[in-house]
């Protein structure tokens, strides 16, 4: 289902496509189902094979009046489709499965250091670890864009960040993979559907990848212990507010997540952006010469058109009504971002790149309620601060074959871009 505009010809998908099946996402976003859901069925209710069902929130303002409520709408059942059990869920509890107080007590541990007033000093070294990376892909001239550039800025950034050396940053990189992505075969060793995990259900994303993250997070652990550093680390270890420090399994999850989504979302960001500019040549100038503000415009457009992080459930407390939906207790209720960035009643002809656009208040980060990503700012700044870098060195972009997409009805990315770029 083309549309046709201004923009190259964007293809749709089906417009019937099944939500649930991360088969659906590899052909790309079927943005067709979700804008027919948007105008014929907003709060719609999706049958499982493995699961119990769920109410998917497709409209924009649902989305945050969902968000916004976490006494109707808890996260301490789950974030993802999948259903746990009570020993499952106290094993594998995040700061994401939380709700207030709890989730604001946990986030004052890392929160300062996350502020937009603390990134922006972050900046002259994520522009020198962007001016390396994109120096090497000049070099390379022909490269998959994932591996040569996307993947290696956020990496290496985490790693100063968590005070730990780049090679080690390099070497957590890959578990980190196989949690997030755990139902796309080239990265985890146990596919989640087609494989029986269920020796792993107690890990994060119930995958054997965690237990390599978990030791590594102990042994950083007993480290900083004994010897303290500047670092996100050394916070998490610190007391919270009520004086109690994190148990051992609570700061491994933490750090584990950490590994995971510091990783990946800004990694396929990053990719969706250039996919979209490989897309449209023109801006490549546009952007060389633009000014600040319209690499903010520009920044925020490259997180909407990405949405890359698709849905996240939840799950209610209560009988309550959705738009004459009788939701009941214990029902999942999933707010499907990436339909409410492109919901044309928030975002005009949401279907066109336009780096220009504003206002732009997407919801790559989540939008509404408590669970805002941590990470926002800095990902916005190593985003902007990497196509920054390269532009300046880029006279053009050209892909050489077909993007590859991850298997995910959780997290949309392109994981392998092939391209060939013509230095300035």
């Amino acid at each position: 289902m083309p549309v046709t505009t201004s923009e190259p010809e964007i293809d749709l998908g089906d417009d019937h496509a099944d939500i649930t099946s991360h088969d659906t996402f590899v052909r790309g976003v079927p943005h067709a189902t979700f804008q027919r859901l948007r105008r014929e069925d907003p709060i719609s209710w999706f049958p499982e094979a493995d699961g119990s069902g769920f109410w998917a929130v497709t409209k924009y303002r649902d989305i945050i009046d969902v968000s916004r409520d976490p006494d109707t709408f808890t996260s301490t059942r789950g974030i993802r489709l999948e259903e746990m059990d009570d020993e499952e869920t106290a094993a594998r509890r995040t700061i994401m499965e939380t709700d207030p107080p709890e989730h604001t007590r946990l986030r004052r541990l890392v929160n300062r250091g996350f502020t937009r007033k603390a990134v922006q000093e972050y900046e002259e070294s994520i522009r020198e670890l962007a001016a390396t990376v994109c120096d090497d892909a000049v070099e390379a001239r022909e490269f998959d864009f994932v591996d040569q550039v996307a993947r290696q800025l956020p990496m290496r950034m985490l790693g100063r960040l968590l005070g730990i050396p780049d090679a080690h940053g390099a070497h957590l990189v890959e578990p980190g993979d196989q949690m997030i992505a755990n139902s796309d075969p080239p990265f985890p060793q146990h596919v989640i559907d087609p494989s029986d995990t269920e020796e792993y259900r107690l890990l994060p994303f119930r995958s054997p990848a965690a237990i390599e993250l978990f030791d590594y997070a102990q042994a950083q652990a007993d480290d900083r212990r004994a010897c303290p550093g500047d670092d996100i680390i050394t916070k998490l270890l610190q007391p919270t507010t009520d004086g109690e420090p994190l148990s051992d399994l609570e700061f491994k999850n933490f750090f584990s997540l950490m590994v995971a989504a510091g990783n990946d979302t800004t990694r396929y960001t990053m990719t969706a952006g250039m996919k979209a500019l490989i897309d449209r040549p023109h801006l490549l100038d546009e952007l060389r010469h633009g000014d600040e503000r319209l690499w903010e415009t520009a920044t925020e457009e490259i997180l909407r058109w990405g949405s890359v992080t698709m849905h996240f459930r939840r799950t209610a407390t209560r009988d309550v009504e959705l738009r004459e939906r009788q939701i009941r207790a214990g029902d999942k209720v999933v707010t499907f971002f990436i339909s409410g960035d492109f919901d044309e009643d928030q975002f005009a002809d949401p279907y066109r790149f336009d780096i220009r656009r504003d206002p732009n208040d997407h919801m790559a980060f989540g939008r509404g309620g408590p669970h805002l990503c941590l990470g926002a700012w800095l990902a916005r700044l190593e985003i902007r601060v990497l196509f920054q870098e390269l532009v300046a060195r880029v006279r053009s972009v050209e892909q050489t074959g077909p993007e590859a997409r991850l298997r995910s009805n959780f997290i949309a990315g392109i994981k392998h871009l092939p391209v060939r770029i013509v230095p300035v």
